[in-house]
């Protein structure tokens, strides 16, 4: 008896409906962020007033020092710019963004500033209680503020105009130690997202998408993929922290940042500050680092920072002005995985599929090793083609699974880097899905063998069926897997 092409096709095909129909059932729902339509204030924005964009007229010699800074379980590598000439100066604190960054990148503009009388300390970014699953802003918090105390300390620094400045991740930062610290006297946010990190994330991440051209299928994957990442920090809520922060702000924002929602997250800070001391300004083609496509700093951007520090605590009368922000879509919360999606259990699946995978050979390596050669078994014309059916499954398997990080890898460096072209990821998302697919077909193609093979009266050896229910029961789950994560989900 033999199963013939067209029905193991029927079959295979029926297969991959259900399994896609599985995929779009299963929670959570597909992450589909709706339209933003912006609040009023941003639809016609005055222009920046131009004394905030003239550069200081008096340029300073400048001193540099390099000292190392002990904090909690590290000590940090410093240097401090000081302007020379009659002070005390003005002085403010770096606060970095993501990632294990170092003080040399705020060289160019920590020279600029402390040229036109301002004290500048940039500090390396602690390597302990730091990383890619954890961290804690409360305790990079605590390393800003025992820069500003050093600052304030020095008689070249004025106490009463020592301040914070941070980028991107350095805006969750800032507000926990100017909430805490009162005797902060200003605070200075650059591209500072004031949602969670998973909104900001899931926001970025789609408009990078978009801009691609990217099949749903592929931001279903990401964003069902990011859901699953248990890590604490992405759900951390800023809103408590910019609430109690009192010191005066100011808030820059690039019209060139595809990284930061940047309407909802000026929004977000204009509904926490508890007195209106606030100063929003939107430089024009601006990215997220206020440079120009990661060039030159926008000619705005100095002038503006160093003017407004000069002039604290004065505040401009004008609280948002600049170049008209554009926020496409609002900056919607990734839900979380269930039990069954969550990084957790994905592993689990993943090392159970290994496991089975790997049972197979070493099963048979040990039962030839023992001199029990397979090819003196009962119907041995059975075994063979079978073996190399389930071979070639599980090099499937792993190919779906390579191809799958890879493709995860290229979107976050499109990303990322503001590159690449919707041709390599419709190329990518079609290697995924057709190698999901030829995994659906083998495994039907090997249980129908299997079955022919039982009715012809095969009989099966312990080592077979452990190589059997290994590979089969670890494809499974895999398939199973690539249905929640919509690699068999409509349309093609």
């Amino acid at each position: 008896m033999t199963i013939g092409r067209g029905t193991l096709t029927i079959l295979a095909g029926v297969l991959v409906a259900l399994l896609g129909v599985i995929g779009y059932l299963l929670p959570p729902p597909a992450f589909d962020p709706p339209p933003l339509e912006p609040p009023a204030a941003f639809r016609d924005l005055p222009a920046q007033p131009a004394a905030e964009t003239r550069a200081p007229a008096t340029v300073y010699p400048v001193t540099t020092e390099t000292i190392t800074v002990p904090v909690e379980g590290d000590n940090l590598v410093t240097t401090i710019r000081t302007p020379q000439g009659p002070g005390p100066f003005p002085a403010m604190v770096f606060v970095q963004g993501s990632g294990s960054g170092d003080r040399g990148e705020f060289t160019s503009q920590a020279e600029w500033l402390a040229q036109h009388g301002i004290v500048t300390l940039a500090y390396d970014k602690r390597t302990h209680g730091y990383s890619f699953r954890s961290r804690d802003f409360a305790l990079l918090a605590d390393d800003a503020v025992t820069m500003i105390d050093l600052l304030r300390e020095r008689p070249s620094t004025d106490p009463a105009r020592t301040g914070l400045w941070g980028v991107s991740e350095g805006g969750w930062v800032v507000p926990i130690a100017a909430s805490r610290h009162p005797e902060i006297a200003y605070t200075v946010l650059v591209s500072s997202p004031n949602v969670s990190p998973m909104r900001q994330v899931a926001w970025a991440l789609n408009e990078q998408l978009l801009r691609l051209h990217a099949p749903t299928g592929v931001r279903d994957l990401l964003t069902r993929a990011m859901g699953g990442v248990g890590f604490d920090f992405l759900r951390y809520d800023s809103a408590p922290a910019l609430h109690g922060m009192r010191q005066p702000t100011l808030a820059l924002y690039g019209t060139g940042d595809p990284s930061i929602p940047f309407v909802e997250s000026t929004q977000t800070l204009i509904d926490a500050k508890p007195v209106d001391n606030y100063t929003i300004r939107f430089l024009a083609g601006a990215d997220h680092a206020m440079r120009r496509h990661g060039g030159p700093f926008v000619p705005d951007y100095l002038p503006t920072l160093a003017n407004w520090i000069n002039g604290v605590p004065a505040q401009s009368p004008v609280k948002i002005a600049g170049a008209k922000p554009v926020q496409r879509y609002e900056a919607t919360d990734v839900p979380a995985a269930p039990w069954y999606g969550a990084s957790t259990f994905l592993g689990l699946t993943l090392t159970l599929a290994a496991f089975g995978y790997v049972a197979a050979p070493v099963t048979e390596m040990f039962v030839r090793l023992r001199g029990r050669d397979l090819r003196h078994q009962t119907n041995t014309h059975v075994w063979p083609p079978i073996r190399r059916r389930l071979w070639r499954m599980i090099w499937t398997s792993l190919a779906l699974l390579a191809s799958v990080l890879a493709f995860i890898m290229l979107i976050v460096l499109f990303s990322v880097n503001q590159a690449g072209a919707w041709p390599a990821v419709q190329a990518g998302w079609l290697v995924v899905r057709v190698l999901a697919v030829v995994m659906l077909a083998q495994v039907v193609g090997a249980t129908g063998a299997v079955l022919v093979g039982l009715r012809d009266g095969w009989e099966v050896t312990p080592s077979q069926q452990v190589s059997l229910t290994g590979v089969l029961g670890g494809t499974a789950l895999m398939l199973v897997t690539a249905a929640y994560y919509g690699l068999f989900g409509f349309p093609w």
